[in-house]
């Protein structure tokens, strides 16, 4: 019975070790963000896609540092295509401790800054230069290198064009991948063993 407990007690501590050890200065974060996904059943027929792929490194725990690339696509039947696009860096901060409601839970905060546009198909409300965002997010770990995310951002473009601001609110939601760095992979190892 006492050779049951201490192994439960062993694999936990190995557990809590690999569960934080996701955000840890050295490791990289790839994945990316899903928002506005919206297939439209009526008239008119809507499609509208914005996909947001990412890379970070943890410069230290808890804060990574990387760069985004966004594409965007909203077309209707009978209506203007919109594209829009993005490039720039990164930089994302989590709370240092897990969310108490949902254990495996951090809340986080990610701002964006670089060049971007948007383009309406028939030259109207077209803007070009200076893209911006920041806002919460809050991701839920389904393993320790896995995490599922939400972030609910203000978006904003200032630059050239027939419109020289545009912004807007947007909730998406994305899959992170986090990858050990090498001297988090062997702090683990030596810590499980």
């Amino acid at each position: 019975m006492k050779k049951k407990i201490i192994i439960t007690l062993a694999l936990l501590f190995s557990a809590g070790i690999i569960a934080n050890a996701q955000i840890q200065k050295g490791n990289v974060m790839v994945g990316g963000n899903f928002a506005d996904i919206n297939l439209g059943l009526n008239n008119p027929n809507v499609f509208n896609i914005n996909l947001t792929p990412k890379a970070a490194w943890f410069v230290q725990d808890n804060v990574a540092l990387g760069g985004y690339v966004n594409f965007g696509l909203q077309t209707a039947k009978n209506s203007n295509t919109v594209t829009s696009y993005g490039i720039g860096g990164l930089g994302r901060y989590y709370t240092g401790t897990d969310v108490e409601v949902i254990k495996h839970g951090r809340i986080f905060g990610e701002a964006t800054i670089g060049v971007g546009g948007v383009n309406v198909s028939d030259g109207g409300g077209n803007t070009n230069g200076l893209n911006f965002s920041a806002g919460p997010g809050f991701a839920y770990f389904v393993t320790h290198n896995i995490g599922l995310e939400t972030l609910l951002k203000y978006n904003g473009l200032v630059g050239f064009g027939s419109q020289t601001y545009q912004n807007n609110i947007s909730l998406s939601f994305g899959l992170q991948v986090y990858l050990p760095g090498q001297s988090t992979g062997k702090k683990i190892q030596g810590d499980m063993k």
